[in-house]
């Protein structure tokens, strides 16, 4: 008899328990906040175009020798080196009709030595509008003539990943005015490139001829 009573308690705690369990599992239907979802992620966008609008250029007339005289820039390299830079000369060459893209030679000062960057320009229908490629579109350098009179001074900007870098090249490391120096830190302070993120290049002692194992073929960090 005392077999059989606890027999019968337990089937009566074993229901107990599933139906405690059960009535849990509706109660806590409604109780229970449900597993939420993890948000979708957000698409990729290109970056905001923050150059001003190329001025209507002729490409031709651009090409030739360009001394770098000034560099508006939040370039880290710049930053931590901007007091030792090294004078900089650009040479631009239009390619064929039948190929849309500008060679840059760009020559400076290595460790006391000249080297040579070399780089191509690919045009765009947009006149004075031009993109350096890297090895993604997301890292392509987009460049716009924004201001150039074509036989003293011209503003280019450089923009990459949403960062905008500023050059000014004279023709001549002489014959550049004080007014257009001035007329340079206006732009550069438009982009939030005050007078410490300016970076004047010098004007002597530019590099000539480069031997062959100085040529190097490379896009520049800034």
């Amino acid at each position: 008899m005392a077999g059989l009573r606890c027999c019968v308690l337990a089937v009566v705690a074993l229901s107990a328990i599933c139906l405690w369990d059960s009535s849990e599992a509706v109660g806590g239907a409604v109780s229970r906040p449900r597993p939420q979802r993890r948000p979708p992620r957000k698409p990729k966008v290109n970056p905001i175009d923050l150059t001003p609008s190329a001025q209507n250029t002729d490409i031709q007339r651009m090409t030739g020798r360009w001394y770098l005289l000034n560099t508006a820039s939040k370039c880290s390299y710049l930053i931590n080196h901007g007091t030792r830079v090294e004078p900089t000369v650009m040479t631009l060459t239009l390619s064929s009709s039948s190929d849309p893209t500008m060679s840059v030679s760009t020559k400076t000062r290595h460790n006391h030595q000249c080297w040579e960057i070399l780089q191509v320009y690919h045009l765009s229908t947009t006149p004075g509008k031009l993109t350096l490629k890297g090895a993604r579109p997301q890292l392509n350098t987009e460049i716009v003539i924004g201001e150039t009179d074509y036989d003293n001074y011209a503003i280019m900007y450089y923009q990459k990943r949403g960062k905008i870098t500023m050059k000014l090249y004279g023709r001549s490391v002489d014959d550049l005015s004080e007014p257009m120096l001035t007329k340079f830190e206006q732009l550069a302070e438009k982009q939030n490139l005050g007078l410490a993120y300016l970076f004047p290049f010098p004007t002597y002692s530019h590099c000539g001829e480069v031997d062959q194992d100085h040529v190097i073929n490379c896009v520049p960090t800034c």
